[in-house]
């Protein structure tokens, strides 16, 4: 009896030990479930989202309204609409036919001694551009930028071309380099090259003097021909080029 009850005694011990062990498992996990989300698919997709937010600066360059003229239309020819006998304004862009029409407008209203170029924006053709502006050197005719009027590109070379060249101070002139027709710009070509002296020419033509046409040229090159300068009234004062 005695081995006997020493047998059972440690059987009761491994009996109260695990029940014990038993009950510390059970609690455990009790206490770990009530910890667990109450939706196990939304713990297997929880995630945590980090935004970055980039601010931008930058500035929109919105070019002026153009001015808009309260005078009636007395004719039109191509880029050009006469609105006194003595006065025309210039819209648009000159091509290989705007000598040609020019030259209509002249003969029908040989008063006109006074372009207002109000939005110029260049030619598709430049033999077409210096042979135009040529004729309103020789017509005696004054071009004016009024407010918010632009001339770019190639229409500078026609502001040039008046006997009298003047701008409000809110007129705007683009400038960038000439491009020819295989795509080469100014300073593809080496200094030497005659086509420079084409354009030099041009400008002694209508009276700049040699040192300040050489200096605009040079700043007119050095921009890209997808590229724009914009220059004020000032600036153009600066190169003598308005009266």
């Amino acid at each position: 009896m005695k081995s006997g009850t020493q047998t059972k005694a440690p059987q009761k011990s491994q009996s109260a030990s695990g029940l014990s062990s038993g009950l510390f498992v059970g609690a455990f996990m009790f206490i770990a479930f009530l910890l667990l989300p109450t939706n196990p698919a939304d713990a297997a997709s929880s995630y945590v989202v980090t935004e970055t937010v980039e601010t931008l600066e930058y500035e929109i360059f919105e070019p002026a309204a153009p001015t808009i003229s309260n005078f009636p239309t007395l004719a039109q020819y191509g880029p050009f609409r006469v609105v006194a006998p003595a006065i025309a304004e210039m819209s648009g862009t000159v091509d290989s036919y705007t000598p040609a029409v020019f030259r209509q407008m002249i003969a029908q209203y040989p008063a006109i001694k006074h372009i207002e170029m109000i939005d110029c924006d260049g030619s598709v053709d430049e033999e077409a551009n210096l042979n135009l502006a040529r004729m309103i050197r020789r017509a005696g005719i004054s071009t004016h930028v009024p407010a918010h009027g632009s001339v770019r590109s190639g229409a500078v070379e026609l502001f040039l071309a008046g006997v009298r060249r003047t701008a409000d101070p809110k007129a705007e002139f683009i400038v960038h380099s000439w491009m020819d027709e295989n795509g080469r710009e100014a300073s593809d070509y080496p200094a030497s090259d005659p086509v420079h002296a084409e354009y030099l020419d041009y400008y002694a033509e209508m009276g700049v003097p040699a040192p300040t046409a050489q200096a605009f040229y040079a700043l007119t090159n050095s921009v890209p021909f997808s590229e724009q300068l914009r220059l004020s009234r000032n600036d153009m004062a600066r190169f003598q080029l308005v009266h």
